[in-house]
C-alpha cells in the first residue's frame, strides 16, 4: 500500500504484467536502479522485500533519516552548555524520538537484507550499540539531573555515528575508509616527524635553558621540556613564528640558523612528505574503490540482464517490450521522446531487441542528463510574418545570434565595471551609468526580438534573466562571470570546481562529523572556563575574561574571551579558527591550558593533527586529482554514443510524428542549426522537440574515475565474482589498467 502510493506509474506499468513477471520486471529495475545510483545494498529476492526494498529507497524515506539526523545533531544547540536552553525534559523526548527513528530504519534495512548480511555489518552492529549507550546516558543523567547533580552527557560525542553509518551516507564513509586506509603510512611518518622534534626539542634545552634568557612576558625561556616540545610543533605551523625565535636571536644571531634549520627540515620537508604519503595513498585507495564499483555495476546489470533475457537465435537478448517496461520503471518520469532516444541507441538495427552489451549501459544511459528542448516559433512570426521574414529582420537576426555581437558587450560590461569602481559622485560616472542602463536595455529587447521569449526566459537561461535584474537591481558586476565562462582556459577551471562540488559537501560532512565530536569533548572539558563580557565593561573580572587565572596572559590581553566553548555555535567558531591556524593556536591552547590544566594542550594539538595535517592533506589530494581527471577526459562512450544518435536523427524529433511509439526521420541535420542563412529561411520549418546532452558540468569527479576504468573493461568481460570484488585490495589489480594508474 505505501509502495502504491509513493510509486502510483510503477503500479499503472505493473498492473499490465503476470504476477511472475511484475515480480522480474520489479527485481532486474532494483539492479537496474542500483547500478544506476552506485548503491551496494544487498537484498533479498522475495516479492515483499523487493518492494519493501523500494521503499526503503524512496526519496522521501531518505528525506525524514536526514531529517532526524539533523535534529539529533542541532539537539547540542539546545543541551546545557546551551546556545538556547530548553528543559531537559524536551531535549530528551526529542532525542528518544530521533532514536525511535533511527531503529524503525534500522529494522526496514533489516526486512530486506539477508539475515546473515546484516548482522555481519559492523554499520548496523555501531548503529545499535549506540542507540543503547545513548538510551543507558540518558537514564543516567535524567536521574542524576532529577536529584540536581550534574553529570556529562558523553554519549553526544556518538551521535555522528548516525550521519556516518546509515547506508545513504555512502560518500562520507568512503571518506573516512581513505582516512583510515592512509593512517597507517601516515603513521610512519608523524613518528619520524615527532622524533624529529623531539631531538630539536632536547638541543633546545641544552642551548638556551642555562643562559637565562626571558620571554617578553618575563617567563623563562626554554627551561621546561614539554613547554619546549610544544612551542616548536607550534613553530611547524609557523604560528608563533618569529616571537618563539627572538629571545634566543637577540642574545646572539647565530642561533637563528637552530631556527631556519628546525623550519626546512620539519615545516618544509616533513609536512611535503605529509601531502605526499596522503596524496599517493589516496590515489591507491580511491583507485580500488572505484574499481570496486565498476565491477558491482558490472555484476548488477548482468544480474538484471539474466533475469529478462530471452533466446532468439544463438544470442540472448532482451525484447523491446520489456526494456520499455524497465526503463519506465527504473525512470518513471522520463519522456516518451527521451525514452525513444535512447531505445534507437541500444537497439542499433531496430532488430525489436537489446542485446547484452547495449543492456549493460543502460544505467549510463539514464545517467546522462539529455536536455529536451521544445523549438517553438517566434510570436512576431505569427503576427507579422512578411514584417519578420524581411530582409532587414534577419539581417538584425543573424547580428544578434553572431559571436562578436556577445564579444562586443562583453566589452561593455567591462568597461561598466570599471565606472562602477570609479566615484559615483562625479557627475560624468553618474551619467555613464544612465548609458550602461540603455545600451543593456537595447540587449535585451534585440534578444527578446531575435529569440522565442519562452526560450529565452526558460529555466536554464539564467544570465538572461539576471539582465532583467541588472535593470531592478545593482548586479552588473555579476555579468563578468559570463565573461570568465567564455574563455576555454576558465570554463575548464570554473566547471572542475562545479564537477568536484558534491564532493566538496562530502568533505563537509566529514569536517562536521570531526567538529561536532570536538566540540562537545571541547565544551564539557571547557566550559565556564572562559566567559565574555561587553567590550566597554572595565571591571577587573571583564579583563580576564571572567578567570583570575588569566590575568596578564595573552590571552586575555588580546580580548580573546569571545573564542570558547559555552556553546556549541562558540565551539565551532573556535575550532575553525584553529583550522586556519594562525596564532590562534598557541594563544588558545596556552589560554585554557591556564584556566584548566597543561595538559589541555593536548585537545589542540589533536585537533590539528586530525584536520590540518590529515583531512586538509586528503581534501589536497582530492583536489589535485579532481584537476587532472577533468584535463584528461574527454567525452564517455556513451555521451558519444546519444550524440551520434541525436545527430543521425537530426536533432528533431517531431512529436506530432510519433506512431506507435516509433520514430520517424524526416528532419534534415542541417534543419538543427539556430544561426547561418540556411538557419534563418529555415526556422519556420522548425517545430518540435529537439535534444542536446547538457554540460558537462553536472559529471562528478567520481562518475569521471569511474568512467575511466569501465572504458579498461572488455564489454564481453563478466568480471569477477561477487565475493572477489567485495574482497579486492589495492595490492591486488584486477585487471592490469595502464591508463588508469597514468591518468594523472
Amino acid at each position: 500500500q505505501i509502495l502504491e502510493a509513493s510509486l502510483p506509474i510503477l503500479i499503472v506499468i505493473l498492473s499490465f504484467l503476470s504476477p511472475k513477471e511484475d515480480q522480474n520486471l520489479l527485481l532486474a529495475a532494483a539492479y537496474v536502479s542500483d547500478a544506476q545510483y552506485n548503491r551496494n545494498i544487498p537484498f533479498e529476492t522475495s516479492p515483499q522485500a523487493i518492494r519493501l526494498y523500494y521503499f526503503y529507497n524512496h526519496w522521501t524515506m531518505q528525506v525524514a533519516i536526514y531529517f532526524f539526523i539533523c535534529v539529533d545533531l542541532s539537539l547540542a544547540l539546545f543541551e546545557e552548555p546551551a546556545l538556547f536552553p530548553l528543559p531537559f525534559l524536551a531535549t530528551s523526548l526529542a532525542e528518544v524520538l530521533c532514536l525511535m527513528a533511527f531503529f524503525g530504519r534500522l529494522v526496514h534495512f533489516a526486512k530486506v537484507t539477508p539475515q546473515m548480511v546484516f548482522w555481519k555489518d559492523t554499520k548496523n552492529i555501531c548503529i545499535m550499540v549506540t542507540i543503547v549507550l545513548t538510551l543507558i546516558d540518558l537514564i543516567i543523567c535524567g536521574s542524576l539531573e532529577a536529584v540536581n547533580i550534574h553529570s556529562v552527557r558523553w554519549s553526544r560525542a556518538l551521535r555522528p555515528v548516525f550521519l556516518i553509518n546509515f547506508p545513504e551516507s555512502r560518500q562520507i564513509r568512503r571518506t573516512f575508509r581513505s582516512i583510515r586506509n592512509t593512517l597507517p603510512d601516515i603513521l610512519y611518518v608523524f613518528l619520524l616527524f615527532m622524533f624529529s622534534v623531539l631531538i630539536f626539542s632536547l638541543m633546545a634545552l641544552k642551548l638556551f635553558g642555562d643562559r637565562g634568557l626571558k620571554t617578553v612576558e618575563g617567563l623563562p625561556y626554554f627551561t621546561n621540556i614539554l613547554d619546549i616540545v610544544f612551542e616548536l610543533y607550534v613553530l611547524v605551523t609557523t604560528a608563533n613564528s618569529p616571537d618563539v625565535m627572538m629571545p634566543a636571536y637577540n642574545f646572539n644571531w647565530w642561533y637563528s640558523l637552530y631556527f631556519i634549520t628546525y623550519i626546512i627540515i620539519n615545516t618544509y620537508i616533513f609536512m611535503s612528505v605529509f601531502l605526499a604519503v596522503v596524496y599517493n595513498n589516496y590515489r591507491k585507495h580511491l583507485k580500488n574503490e572505484i574499481r570496486k564499483l565498476a565491477y558491482l555495476k558490472r555484476h548488477k546489470m548482468i544480474e538484471a540482464f539474466n533475469i529478462l533475457k530471452v533466446q532468439v537465435g544463438t544470442e540472448f537478448v532482451v525484447m523491446e517490450a520489456q526494456w520499455r517496461r524497465l526503463a519506465k520503471v527504473v525512470a518513471p518520469h522520463i519522456s516518451s521522446p527521451h525514452l525513444e532516444l535512447l531505445l534507437r541507441i541500444s537497439d542499433e538495427g531496430q532488430k525489436g531487441h537489446v542485446d547484452k552489451v547495449n543492456f549493460l549501459r543502460l544505467p549510463d544511459l539514464l545517467n546522462i542528463q539529455v536536455v529536451t528542448i521544445n523549438v517553438k516559433r517566434h510570436p512576431l512570426e505569427d503576427w507579422m510574418p512578411r514584417v519578420y521574414q524581411s530582409s532587414a529582420s534577419l539581417l538584425v537576426q543573424r547580428i544578434v545570434r553572431h559571436r562578436i555581437f556577445v564579444w562586443v558587450y562583453d566589452v561593455i560590461i567591462l568597461i561598466n565595471a570599471i565606472f562602477i569602481a570609479l566615484d559615483e559622485k562625479n557627475p560624468f560616472i553618474s551619467h555613464a551609468e544612465w548609458l550602461f542602463l540603455s545600451l543593456y536595455i537595447i540587449e535585451i529587447l534585440l534578444k527578446l526580438y531575435t529569440y522565442e521569449p519562452r526560450a529565452y526566459f526558460g529555466r536554464k537561461q539564467f544570465w538572461n534573466c539576471q539582465q532583467i535584474l541588472d535593470i531592478v537591481l545593482i548586479l552588473r558586476i555579476l555579468r563578468l562571470l559570463r565573461i570568465i565562462v567564455s574563455i576555454q582556459r576558465f570554463r575548464v577551471i570554473v566547471t572542475t570546481l562545479i564537477n568536484i562540488g558534491p564532493t566538496i559537501l562530502t568533505f563537509g560532512g566529514l569536517v562536521l562529523v570531526v567538529y561536532y565530536v570536538f566540540a562537545i569533548i571541547g565544551m564539557e572539558a571547557f566550559r565556564g572556563k572562559v566567559r565574555f563580557s561587553d567590550p566597554n565593561f572595565t571591571s577587573p573580572d571583564a579583563l580576564v575574561c571572567g578567570n583570575p587565572a588569566l590575568k596578564d596572559s595573552a590571552f586575555a590581553r588580546d580580548r580573546y574571551c569571545k573564542n570558547n566553548f559555552n556553546d556549541l555555535a562558540s565551539s565551532f567558531i573556535v575550532l575553525m579558527e584553529l583550522t586556519v591556524v594562525n596564532q590562534c593556536l598557541l594563544l588558545l591552547a596556552g589560554g585554557f591550558a591556564l584556566v584548566t590544566h597543561q595538559a589541555a594542550k593536548l585537545y589542540f594539538i589533536g585537533f590539528h593533527i586530525v584536520v590540518v595535517i590529515l583531512i586538509v592533506n586528503i581534501f589536497i589530494a582530492f583536489i589535485l586529482e579532481a584537476f587532472f581527471v577533468a584535463y584528461s577526459l574527454e567525452k564517455s562512450e556513451v555521451e558519444t554514443a546519444i550524440e551520434k544518435k541525436i545527430q543521425e536523427l537530426g536533432v528533431g524529433i517531431q512529436e506530432e510524428e510519433m506512431q506507435d511509439g516509433k520514430l520517424i526521420d524526416n528532419v534534415d541535420a542541417k534543419d538543427s542549426g539556430f544561426s547561418g542563412d540556411d538557419g534563418d529561411n529555415k526556422r519556420k520549418d522548425l517545430k518540435g522537440l529537439y535534444f542536446r546532452i547538457a554540460s558537462k558540468k553536472y559529471r562528478t569527479v567520481d562518475a569521471l574515475l569511474q568512467q575511466m576504468f569501465e572504458s579498461e573493461i572488455a564489454p564481453e568481460e563478466e568480471g569477477p565474482s561477487l565475493d572477489e570484488i567485495l574482497n579486492f585490495s589495492p595490492g591486488d589489480m584486477y585487471p592490469k589498467n595502464p591508463n588508469f594508474e597514468n591518468s594523472a
